[in-house]
């Protein structure tokens, strides 16, 4: 019952929040988000515990003005999604501005393939579409599979129909990638949380945490670039971002070795950018190794990689 609860509301998003004028749509967001943020659920309290991490001097009414804003964030991309089918192409390219651009455009020229590793940070979503619509640049990514099928191949559908690739997270998808690397493509990669038993360990904040591997074994494994990049909000309906340039592959140690070593680089460099705007990091769920009580994840902590 609780899985077809949730696809009827992801639908009556994708049909509803998209006929409304904007500014309903944007105020109809910042109240949901409040209402989640008030009702303290259980997204609401991770994404408390993960920004302690991030900020640790913050005191409580700190940590709760940062949660709120990081819900109001949240509600952003779920709006700005939900409406993105309905976007002009000069809408989607007027709607992003990135830093360090070039870091990407010039590995792909090179036509030996690039993937981008970024952390739940800003608009997934958006990011993509604008590679589509303002480079020309299709791509592929991967999707977690969401519970019951018909919710996730609403998003795979919605994807596509931005002009992404969409491979299940399970069932072979790393040989898949690896072919349209080899053959000059993009990969776009949501790297920050592990979602299999083969992530790596890393440092990150301090503690230990596990992040997935696959970006720094697909890097290795075809000679595309690694280039960790992050997406963030401000004041202005146009959403930042900032491309960094290549993680290098180390030139001696093992293969298992080596993943670590780029695996820590990308911790390292998503830190960073979450420091600087931990409101826009979306992480309602558990991360850190330390957090082994079980959580039940709320309808409010679910964003699909």
């Amino acid at each position: 019952m609780r899985e077809r609860l949730a696809d009827g509301l992801y639908g009556l998003g994708w049909t509803a929040v998209k006929r409304l004028p904007e500014p309903a749509a944007n105020a109809l967001g910042r109240r949901a988000a409040d209402v989640a943020w008030r009702r303290r659920g259980d997204g609401v309290r991770r994404l408390e515990a993960n920004l302690a991490r991030v900020v640790p001097d913050a005191g409580e009414e700190r940590l709760r003005e940062l949660s709120r804003a990081g819900m109001r964030s949240y509600l952003r991309y779920w709006i700005e999604s939900f409406r993105l089918p309905v976007w002009s192409p000069e809408r989607i390219r007027a709607s992003y501005a990135g830093e360090d651009m070039r870091h990407l455009t010039e590995g792909l020229a090179r036509g030996r393939g690039v993937i981008l590793a970024l952390p739940h940070m800003g608009n997934w979503d958006l990011a993509g579409a604008w590679l589509v619509t303002a480079l020309n640049t299709p791509f592929v990514t991967v999707a977690e599979r969401l519970r019951p099928e018909s919710l996730y191949d609403r998003f795979v559908a919605y994807r596509e129909g931005l002009g992404m690739e969409v491979l299940p997270h399970t069932g072979g998808s790393f040989g898949t990638l690896a072919r349209r690397l080899r053959a000059g493509g993009l990969v776009a990669l949501i790297a920050d949380r592990d979602l299999s038993a083969s992530g790596v360990e890393v440092s990150f904040f301090g503690e230990t945490a596990r992040m997935p591997a696959g970006p720094a074994m697909l890097a290795q494994q075809t000679g595309a670039l690694l280039l960790p990049a992050a997406l963030w909000f401000d004041d202005t309906p146009v959403m930042r971002g900032r491309v960094h340039p290549p993680v290098p592959v180390p030139e001696t140690g093992t293969r298992a070795e080596r993943t670590a070593a780029m695996t820590q680089a990308l911790a390292d460099t998503f830190a960073a950018e979450i420091t600087a705007h931990p409101q826009d990091w979306h992480m309602l769920q558990r991360l850190w190794t330390a957090d082994t009580a079980p959580v039940r994840t709320a309808p409010e902590g679910r964003r699909p990689s």
